[in-house]
C-alpha cells in the first residue's frame, strides 16, 4: 500500500474510535486509543482524553446556590454550598451527587499527534 493509499484510508475512519501503535518503544508502543479527528499527509491526530463539558454556568454551584434553592439540595435554607460540597463532595475531578463534574477540575482532555511514518499498526471496527 502506498502512502497516499494510507493516508486515504486512515481519513477514512475519521470521528471513529481507534487504536494506533508506534513504531517507538516504551509506552507509547502500546498504542494510542481514541477519536480521529485529523488526517494529512504527515501525522494523524487524536483525542486520547476528552475533558469536561463547561461546568460554571449561571446558578450552579460555582457560584455558590443556597441550600434549599431549586430542589436539588435539599435542606433548610441559608447556607451556602462551595463547589465540592453543591457536586456530591467528590474531590478533584469528579462527578458529585447531581451527576454533573465538579468546579475544581483538573484535567482538559489530551490530543496526541502521530507522525505518519511511525504508524506500526492502524486498528478500527470492522462495521
Amino acid at each position: 500500500m502506498s502512502s497516499g493509499n494510507f493516508v486515504s484510508h486512515l481519513a477514512n475512519y475519521v470521528g471513529e474510535t481507534v487504536t494506533i501503535f508506534t513504531t517507538s518503544g516504551g509506552p507509547s508502543g502500546f498504542g494510542f486509543t481514541g477519536v480521529l479527528i485529523l488526517v494529512n499527509n504527515f501525522f494523524v491526530r487524536i483525542i486520547t482524553q476528552i475533558g469536561p463539558a463547561p461546568g460554571c454556568a449561571l446558578g450552579n454551584c460555582c457560584f455558590g446556590v443556597p441550600q434549599g434553592v431549586g430542589g436539588v439540595h435539599g435542606g433548610t435554607g441559608g447556607d451556602v454550598f462551595d463547589g465540592d460540597e453543591c457536586c456530591g463532595g467528590v474531590g478533584k475531578g469528579g462527578v458529585g451527587a447531581t451527576g454533573r463534574f465538579n468546579c475544581k477540575v483538573n484535567t482538559v482532555g489530551s490530543v496526541t499527534d502521530i507522525p505518519i511514518d511511525r504508524i506500526a499498526a492502524f486498528v478500527h471496527n470492522a462495521v
